[in-house]
């Protein structure tokens, strides 16, 4: 669960008012059609992830969820307590005419912390470590290609996950667009969170 209690309690507490609703099943290994393609990252809070990716030309829908476990329709409630495997992760939606899956790394590696092996931010625990969930060979050669220069930039022991897609589950609805739902509560929980400050300092190493 959040270690972040006090700051996600305004959060949750109407987030937690809302009926949960059976996850969806999105078999991550499916490279889309021929108009649209998915990619699978998590990034901790995946609040965050869905706010940070739904702004990029290119990208048509982001969805919260879990991956990388093995529990079948695994909860919001089961993911945080720990045990079922399961990461809080988005589904990217986008255009590859317009956006390649290469650029979608770069963003990913912008909007996470890659030097954290016990979480993200103010979020400790196994279900919000950094991951790349790449779904075919090419993906997963352009995941570890991109790890390796971002290890290069910042000199130290990359944390992030590269971990083979299976099922991508929908988290519970009232997770969706969180932030567009609840905006004051989101922008309190993430500046609470010292995301932003981190991100700044992680990006003017990358970009030096």
């Amino acid at each position: 669960m959040r270690l972040s209690a006090v700051l996600c309690s305004a959060a949750l507490l109407v987030a937690s008012a809302a009926p949960a609703q059976e996850p969806d099943r999105d078999s991550a290994p499916s490279s889309g059609s021929a108009e649209m393609d998915r990619a699978y990252f998590a990034m901790g809070c995946f609040w965050c992830g869905e706010a940070d990716f739904e702004k990029v030309p290119g990208v048509k829908e982001v969805v919260s969820g879990y991956a990388g476990g093995t529990t079948r329709n695994p909860t919001y409630e089961q993911v945080g307590a720990g045990g079922t495997g399961h990461i809080e992760s988005v589904s990217v939606r986008y255009d590859p005419a317009i956006i390649s899956y290469g650029e979608l790394l770069d963003i990913f590696w912008r909007n996470v912390d890659p030097l954290d092996d016990r979480g993200q931010f103010c979020d400790k625990g196994e279900s919000y470590v950094s991951a790349i969930f790449p779904a075919n060979a090419a993906e997963r050669r352009a995941a570890e290609a991109s790890l390796a220069r971002v290890q290069q930039k910042l000199g130290e022991p990359v944390a992030t996950k590269i971990i083979a897609a299976k099922t991508f589950w929908r988290a519970e609805e009232y997770h969706q667009d969180y932030y567009k739902k609840n905006p004051v509560r989101y922008s309190f929980y993430r500046d609470g969170c010292g995301r932003d400050a981190r991100l700044k300092e992680l990006t003017r190493r990358l970009e030096n």
